[in-house]
């Protein structure tokens, strides 16, 4: 008996209050991951009305010919956008690479303009632009030609795709630039020395060598599209092209069919987390890529006057996915009727002034998406810290669980999560669907991932050995990770955070089927404001995105360097 009296208080000296956070941190991490995703399949096996066990729900979602038409016409859509954007994205990265071509700073920013312009906002800008009636370009065509059929139509199949792969093709040019990097200058010298040109080497050596990092970025970019809303919507819908997500989004009218919409969702998922297995396997061959690492020499390919049509390449890429509907969202947005053109009688702040001080939700709106995108950076950030830090440090004996966990979400569209968090949370017991918790809890899960892998590999260029000796001298670890590791990864956490926000802050997907009446965030807001067709103060509540975004990555850039949203550890 005084031997166990004696051993309790010896454990309790032993137990170290930072444990109850990692129980919290479990907590936290089943509640925004695991129990969503698991209460969506549970559902869509479920009767709305009693909650028996049933197969009925696939039957419907699957059991009419508009449904498979969805699926099948998502596949081919994220299929048809990744296949353009490696068309545009792969010369684009070999000429910054490997090349003398000029204008490389150019071609950086325009891939980070493109990445930072939100889907949605280029699509609007594309319809004022190739709409088949009032767009710009049709409209300048039949001046010129008196021709009576459109150049170019954005209402179709093709247009939408092009569209999609103008935002979506910087994903590959990061994955492609990155593996070119890696690559020695050896292989294709001895190519020129068996004489082997500049072109010939490029296509039978250079990029093969990268072939897995294209596939891997095809993939990513075909499984962003399947999942992708706003521009399918936006496009789509006028169009008569229904896909997966805009499906999705008429099982959530009413009656809400939110069984029917689960069970609509689950093979979405399970592509998406087939695929990724397939990504991972292939950029995991990374001696298929180089045998020689960074290490290796590498010299500029001298192209001659072919430098400057790689160069006229990159620009007309960054007027097509930027210039050309950036320009084009100004005009409308200072305009009072956009399709008069530019003139100074058409020229007006009336928009703007309407916006920010007559509608009735517009302010929320720029309030909502500022402090929802804060809050859940915030979140995510704290979290993924945490979770890194386990996993790295190896503190418990289940931590890459943990690490699966907060990694989870990457291979969940955002949609499904958005689904898995209506499903878990909207009804009672809790009852909060509409509500601001709801939103953030879902921006919080839906971007860990980001925050984790930046969190990881900030923890593991900083080493143990300052932590250990601070516990050495009587420092808890909590006070250790506070005083000593935190200063050190204040940087690489901070550009996580910037990240995060800005990705938060024109999230659709996820927001669409979560906000209420009062909690609209600004991308949810525009695509109701585009649904009215007004697209002079749609162009404007853009603009104002736009500002809000770019003041973000201008703070980005000075504190965590200019390539801090391109970065690839």
């Amino acid at each position: 008996m005084t031997h166990r009296a004696s051993a309790l208080p010896s454990r309790w000296r032993r137990f170290e209050p930072v444990t109850l956070l990692w129980i919290a941190l479990i907590a936290a991490l089943l509640v925004l991951v695991a129990a969503p995703i698991l209460k969506m399949v549970v559902l869509s096996f479920e009767t709305q009305e009693t909650g028996e066990f049933t197969f009925q729900n696939y039957l419907t979602a699957y059991g009419r010919v508009r449904y498979l038409e969805a699926l099948r016409n998502s596949l081919l859509l994220g299929l048809l956008s990744a296949a353009i954007s490696v068309v545009i994205a792969v010369p684009m990265a070999w000429a910054v690479s490997r090349t003398d071509m000029p204008g490389k700073g150019f071609t950086w920013a325009v891939v980070l303009a493109a990445f930072v312009m939100p889907p949605y906002l280029g699509a609007i800008g594309w319809i004022l632009l190739a709409g088949p009636n009032a767009g710009w370009i049709n409209v300048a065509w039949r001046a010129v030609t008196g021709a009576q059929a459109p150049l170019v139509n954005v209402y179709t199949f093709t247009g939408m795709a092009f569209v999609i792969a103008l935002h979506s093709f910087p994903l590959v040019f990061i994955f492609v630039k990155s593996a070119l990097d890696l690559i020695s200058s050896e292989m294709e010298d001895a190519a020129n020395i068996l004489g082997g040109g500049t072109w010939a080497t490029m296509r039978k050596v250079t990029l093969p060598l990268v072939w897995p990092s294209i596939l891997g970025g095809f993939i990513l970019i075909f499984l962003e599209t399947i999942a992708l809303f706003g521009t399918p919507a936006i496009i789509g819908i006028p169009a008569r092209i229904n896909v997966v997500t805009t499906q999705l989004w008429q099982f959530f009218e009413d009656p809400v069919r939110v069984e029917v919409a689960a069970a609509f969702a689950i093979p979405l998922l399970l592509v998406t987390m087939g695929l990724i297995a397939v990504q991972k396997l292939l950029l995991s061959r990374k001696g298929f890529v180089s045998q020689t690492g960074k290490g290796g020499e590498r010299r500029q390919v001298k192209l001659g006057p072919w430098r400057w049509v790689l160069f006229g390449w990159c620009l007309a890429v960054g007027l097509l996915s930027v210039g050309k509907p950036l320009l084009v969202l100004m005009q409308a947005s200072f305009a009072k009727a956009w399709g008069r053109g530019l003139s100074l009688d058409n020229l007006t702040l009336r928009n703007y002034q309407f916006l920010l001080f007559e509608h009735d939700m517009a302010p929320q709106a720029v309030w909502n998406t500022v402090w929802f995108s804060a809050t859940s950076a915030t979140i995510a950030c704290g979290l993924a810290l945490l979770v890194a830090y386990i996993v790295v440090r190896r503190l418990m004996p289940f931590a890459e669980a943990l690490g699966f966990l907060a990694m989870a979400p990457f291979v969940i569209p955002g949609i499904v999560m958005a689904i898995g968090f209506y499903a878990a949370y909207a009804g009672p017991p809790l009852s909060l669907y509409g509500s601001a918790l709801l939103v953030i809890l879902a921006f919080a899960a839906r971007f860990l991932p980001i925050a984790y892998v930046s969190s990881q590999a900030a923890i593991r260029a900083v080493h143990p050995e300052m932590e250990e000796a601070a516990r050495i001298l009587g420092s808890g670890r909590l006070h250790a990770i506070r005083r000593i590791t935190a200063p050190l990864l204040k940087t690489p956490l901070l550009g996580g955070w910037l990240v995060v926000f800005i990705v938060a802050s024109r999230e659709l997907s996820a927001a669409i089927f979560l906000v209420g009446p009062r909690t609209r965030t600004m991308s949810v807001l525009l695509y109701d404001l585009t649904e009215q067709g007004n697209f002079e103060v749609v162009s404007a509540f853009g603009g104002i995105l736009l500002v809000i975004t770019m003041v973000i990555v201008g703070i980005g850039m000075k504190l965590v360097g200019r390539d801090f949203m391109l970065r690839r550890e």
